[in-house]
């Protein structure tokens, strides 16, 4: 099937570092949802998720409705929240949470991920983040996803660059997702989670190799498990085919 949209991949440079370049040429405006007013749309939601490629911790969503008029956000460099600095994201996340119709916050947690998968997972923290909003939104502009909600849906892929209600919601998402991290950092500081946030940093692999995974790790993320001593003894147990000579099972122990 043909991309209708493919990162540009010049010779000698690291695609992951092609795609922050080409991003960071994106403009964020109102104009997804100028064009979605445009079809009689008025209560817009824009959505969007944090965490999710974390290996500690819940994956945080956000809902944010925005007035119509929306211009100092712009002018504020309102962006993806991942292309900001800690300053920025908590200068905008106060400037929005002032001016929103309506802001909410949903946590999966990381147990809820490791059963129905972090896919699952985010769509889940959306629904959820939608569903706690105190004005009831007549469409959803959502970052590259849907979700199992009745109202008008609207997928837009980058839309956290793109788009400044899913930017919105994204630097919400993630200044409280960071504010959580650093707070379970203080219950367990071997892992450095006020540094890394629970991604998969060298630091963070290097503490789960040494002190192993604690509750809020996601056990079913493969650095997680290779770095839990128990789930890899009980997986060699159900993988042996004969632990004991079936002689020394007979006898009475002494």
């Amino acid at each position: 099937m043909a991309s209708l949209f493919r990162i540009p991949n010049p010779s000698g440079v690291a695609k992951a570092t092609a795609k922050q370049q080409m991003l960071k040429q994106l403009v964020c405006s109102d104009a997804p949802e100028r064009a979605l007013r445009y079809h009689g749309y008025r209560v817009i939601a824009g959505v969007d998720e944090v965490g999710r490629g974390a290996l500690f911790g819940p994956v945080v969503a956000a809902a944010v409705i925005l007035p119509e008029r929306t211009g100092i956000l712009a002018r504020m460099g309102l962006t993806d929240s991942k292309q900001l600095e800690r300053a920025q994201r908590e200068k905008l996340d106060r400037k929005v949470r002032s001016m929103a119709l309506a802001v909410a916050v949903a946590e999966v947690d990381a147990a809820t991920i490791d059963r129905i998968n972090i896919y699952q997972a985010s769509r889940l923290a959306m629904l959820l983040a939608v569903q706690q909003l105190t004005v009831i939104p007549d469409h959803l502009i959502l970052d590259a996803m849907l979700i199992d909600h009745p109202c008008a849906q609207t997928k837009l892929y980058y839309g956290d660059a793109l788009c400044l209600s899913i930017a919105a919601a994204s630097v919400v998402a993630k200044v409280y997702r960071d504010a959580l991290m650093r707070e379970l950092d203080l219950q367990h500081p071997q892992y450095g989670l006020a540094q890394h946030k629970g991604y998969a940093t060298p630091v963070h692999r290097r503490a789960l190799a040494e002190h192993g995974p604690c509750e809020l790790h996601r056990r079913s993320f493969a650095p997680v498990a290779t770095s839990d001593r128990n789930a890899v003894l009980d997986e060699t147990l159900d993988s042996a085919d004969l632990l004991f000579d079936d002689e020394l099972l007979e006898q009475e122990p002494r």
